[in-house]
């Protein structure tokens, strides 16, 4: 749902961009840092939009490069503590109860497909 409404929100966002670029097509002077040059306005508008989406994604690359590397970092950290405290007798009781949570749901499923398996050979017999 969450990703839907950003893809609409950037759909909108286009258009609303398309539509003021297409208005303003009068040419206008570019002062670029030694030169001046005459361009179309809806160049300057859509670059300047395409640059700024750009430096956006950039940013949010590098940000979700350092949360992948924290992560990486976290879990080994979380690693080396679940050794240190396995060699001095302790227990992750989360952990624990996690596992025993996987292992009944485990069974439940296997039980499923059991009902299902015996569902389906009564069909077929029938």
């Amino acid at each position: 749902m969450n990703g839907q409404v950003y893809v609409i929100l950037a759909i909108i966002f286009v258009i609303i961009i398309a539509v003021f670029a297409v208005i303003n097509v009068d040419p206008v002077a570019v002062n670029y840092l030694f030169w001046t040059q005459e361009s179309p306005l809806i160049l300057v508008i859509l670059f300047s939009v395409l640059m700024g989406g750009l430096i956006t994604a950039a940013v949010g690359a590098i940000r979700l490069y350092r949360a992948h590397h924290e992560v990486k970092k976290l879990r080994t950290e979380n690693e080396r503590l679940k050794k240190r405290m396995a060699a001095y007798g302790l227990t992750d009781e989360l952990n624990q109860e996690d596992n025993a949570n996987e292992q009944e749901d485990k069974k439940e499923s296997r039980e499923e497909m059991r009902r299902e398996r015996r569902n389906t050979k009564r069909t077929n017999k029938e």
